[in-house]
């Protein structure tokens, strides 16, 4: 076997990405301190064509040089808009009609491998803070939980793991309606 070279992988530009069907989701992240992890969720976002990223609150912003190190140009690809509080960007989708899903342990909350996905209906990921995750307030004005079962010894995964063990699974159900 041999490695393709980058020019092997067909992948698109930045202007057919932006032309490209895109998975019918949006990504949150609620107040995520380390930029790494926004990068990398912006990575993970171009990979499997999310429609947007919503940065909250002490989230930080491109362009930036600490987010380019792991989004690698994907917050070029990839659209997005800066919220002052989580709570407004909540507020805009719900009055889209989009269906809010934070990723967070708690009472009732949905194991990722038990989740139905609905073809038609647009859906929010909300990722948070590194350490408090995602915030009880938005919790509750969240319209279902989902939780991604864990087998070890600790209690959580990092937040850019998280995000893309999540996003793989809603572009497995809903990526074969866009790519063919």
């Amino acid at each position: 076997m041999r490695k393709l070279l980058n020019e092997e992988l067909d992948r698109l530009d930045t202007e057919s990405f932006k032309e490209a069907s895109k998975i019918p989701v949006v990504v949150v992240l609620d107040n995520v301190r380390s930029m790494n992890n926004i990068g990398s969720v912006f990575r993970t976002s171009d990979a499997f064509r999310v429609e947007e990223v919503l940065l909250c609150g002490i989230t930080a912003v491109p362009p930036n040089k600490e987010i380019h190190k792991t989004a690698l140009g994907a917050t070029e690809s990839v659209d997005w808009e800066y919220f002052e509080n989580t709570t407004e960007a909540i507020n805009r989708l719900k009055n889209e009609g989009t269906l809010v899903c934070s990723v967070e342990q708690t009472e009732g909350a949905i194991l990722l491998n038990d989740l139905k996905v609905e073809a038609g209906k647009k859906y929010a990921l909300v990722f948070g803070h590194e350490v408090r995750g995602v915030d009880q307030g938005i919790v509750d004005a969240s319209d279902c939980c989902i939780e991604i079962p864990q087998y070890g010894t600790k209690h959580s995964l990092n937040i850019s793991v998280s995000a893309g063990i999540v996003i793989w699974e809603f572009f497995r159900k809903l990526g074969p309606a866009i790519t063919g």
